[in-house]
């Protein structure tokens, strides 16, 4: 059984930097255009061909939303126009016809994840109807394996929609949230009442789902302390199953909609680590386990029981209960992992479009991954899922000897070690408590494609730790 993580100020103060989240090693911008549909092929059909294939788990991406929210840096489309939604939904079709034969069939789909956007820009009609493709396509896990998913803006959430859902097959959902102080809300362009939000919460417990999380986001424009402690006070009486307390990574050379947002809004640095704080102490206070990253969940939900047990993963779709799964991503800009690659659709609508129309895989880049790739992705896994690094699995897996092969590693670990971090045995690395809040900075250790920090003042390619 873990120990609970410990938030220490001044810990977190002092490593405090710019690194990956670690949804994939390597990270995305080092996806490669030479990896296009031929690579894409040759993975997936090795993947068939393992001892033991793997079960597999689809994103479905929508990219429409019916208006900007400012902090966003997910890959959207703004509109209106529900003819858009309907030639995407088109198009999307014709994808899945294009990849599910790729795979053989008996492979369990036993994960399912809409995001986005907002998909339900979609209507359920429409949403069902791609439910109903992957099942005929791909073959469904039992049912009481399966953890289909969807992310909700509940301002366009319809009485009934959530019955629709479930009548489809979804069994969990995500709901957007950020914060309720309407000061913050104006600010960033996401105007959306208690009522509403808790309308959505109540009616997926009526349809049964398995979980409900709700997703908030510390260092926005204009929040403070106080504020964002009623709101939390608010989403705890909500009680959703699980939470994901993001920091705002603000990027604007990155993502254009960030521009609309005034540096001098934002919170300083002090005030984004006393908002995480206030959040890290409520959650406790209430009773959710810190999970990693960003997650926090109830005592009984699965990811808690996950991490207790050793059983939890990781991949773009964050936290994960299932065993690893070779993951298929379908639609504008969604990334796949299939065996040891990674590729990415087009992030284009139109290319992607274009591709589908032409009958052509909508790959545009990717990754296949070296030994040492597979390594050092194997252990930075096992710190963001578990906390720890196995070194004698490790050294059996790969035929390496670790101290040898990670002697450079090992010295920079030292010093985190005399911090506190961590402590390092023969057998085991461990995150202390305390460290548990900062594996990112743990895991950039093991990272060999991490060059300098950039200079200040410079685009940043990455968030802040905290």
């Amino acid at each position: 059984m873990h120990q609970a993580a410990i938030f220490d100020p001044e810990l977190v103060r002092r490593y405090d930097r710019p690194g990956p989240r670690y949804t994939s090693y390597p990270t995305a911008p080092l996806f490669d255009a030479d990896f296009g549909e031929p690579e894409f092929l040759e993975q997936a059909r090795r993947s068939n061909q393992e001892l033991i294939p793997r079960p597999l788990s689809l994103y479905v991406h929508v990219p429409y939303c019916h208006s900007p929210c400012f902090y966003c840096g997910c890959n959207r489309v703004i509109t209106r126009d529900p003819v858009k939604g309907r030639r995407y939904l088109e198009r999307l079709l014709c994808e899945i016809e294009l990849v599910a034969p790729l795979f053989d069939r008996d492979r369990p789909v036993v994960q399912l994840h809409f995001g986005g956007g907002t998909p339900n820009f979609l209507v359920p009609e429409q949403l069902a109807s791609i439910v109903e493709k992957l099942g005929a396509r791909f073959s469904f896990g039992e049912v009481s394996e399966r953890e289909f998913s969807i992310e909700l803006d509940p301002r366009h959430v319809d009485r009934g929609d959530i019955a629709a859902y479930a009548q489809a097959g979804f069994n969990r959902a995500s709901i957007g949230v950020q914060d309720f102080d309407p000061d913050v809300q104006r600010a960033v362009n996401r105007v959306q009442s208690v009522e509403e939000t808790a309308a959505v919460i109540d009616d997926c417990r009526q349809a049964r789902f398995r979980s409900v999380n709700v997703d908030l986001i510390y260092g926005l424009p204009r929040q403070t302390c106080s504020g964002f402690e009623r709101t939390l006070d608010t989403v705890v009486d909500l009680r959703p199953d699980r939470l994901a307390v993001y920091g705002y990574a603000h990027l604007p050379g990155l993502f254009k909609a960030q521009r609309q947002i005034r540096a001098e809004d934002l919170p300083d640095a002090e005030t984004r680590l006393r908002l995480l704080g206030t959040a890290v102490d409520r959650l406790t206070a209430a009773g959710y386990c810190y999970i990693g990253m960003d997650h926090f969940a109830l005592p009984e939900d699965d990811l808690a029981l996950a991490l207790s047990r050793g059983g939890l993963h990781r991949n773009f779709m964050g936290y994960t209960t299932h065993a690893e799964c070779d993951l298929v991503g379908l639609g504008v800009s969604a990334i796949s992992r299939i065996g040891d690659s990674y590729s990415q659709s087009r992030r284009d609508l139109p290319e992607w479009e274009n591709a589908v129309d032409a009958g052509r895989l909508p790959v545009w880049r990717g990754l296949a991954l070296t030994f040492d790739d597979a390594l050092r992705a194997d252990v930075i896994a096992q710190l963001m899922c578990r906390g720890d690094i196995d070194i004698e699995a490790v050294e059996r897996r790969f035929g390496i000897e670790f101290e040898a092969y990670f002697a450079e590693v090992l010295s920079r670990l030292r010093s985190l070690a005399e911090d506190g971090l961590l402590v390092m045995h023969r057998s085991r690395i461990t995150a202390t408590p305390r460290g548990r809040f900062l594996l990112r900075i743990i895991a950039m250790c093991f990272d060999r494609y991490l060059g300098p920090a950039p200079a200040p003042g410079s685009a940043q390619r990455f968030s802040q730790a905290i």
